[in-house]
């Protein structure tokens, strides 16, 4: 038998990380929480997440892009730099239009940005472009 995909969701909404963490263990996903982008990054050596849901805003406008910069960026997280990182916001705005990213900053740039509230069959299609045939392979709920 596979080994599950792990997911590390980083979120300070509680609703929402129930509510994926119920779609995404049904699909046979472990999933690990955290609240904030402190707590999401001292999580990582403990989850050895495959897959990153980060919301962009939570306690600033735009800690998940401080979040993705520090996994892709410093030194102590280059264990985990290739680790794919969705990003969801409940911002309606392109995130490009709110957040443009031109040179260095384009290395901090999500593998795919998803909005809230989430289209579910879109939101697994966008999980399995990052990480083809593991989210979807047993399409049918458990």
């Amino acid at each position: 038998m596979a080994e599950p995909v792990r997911i590390l969701i980083i979120d300070d909404d509680p609703d929402f990380k129930a509510s994926v963490r119920s779609l995404l263990e049904s699909r046979g996903c472990l999933v690990f929480e955290a609240d904030s982008g402190r707590e999401g990054l001292e999580k990582l050596p403990e989850c050895k997440p495959d897959l990153i849901l980060l919301d962009v805003m939570m306690e600033s406008s735009s800690e998940g892009y401080g979040v993705n910069q520090a996994i892709k960026w410093r030194e102590e997280f280059a264990a985990y730099r290739n680790i794919p990182v969705v990003m969801v916001s409940s911002i309606q705005q392109e995130p490009d239009e709110m957040f443009p990213m031109a040179g260095e900053l384009e290395m901090i740039r999500p593998d795919f940005y998803v909005r809230k509230p989430l289209d579910i069959p879109a939101f697994l299609a966008s999980l399995d472009r990052v990480l083809p045939g593991r989210i979807l392979s047993g399409t049918e709920p458990r």
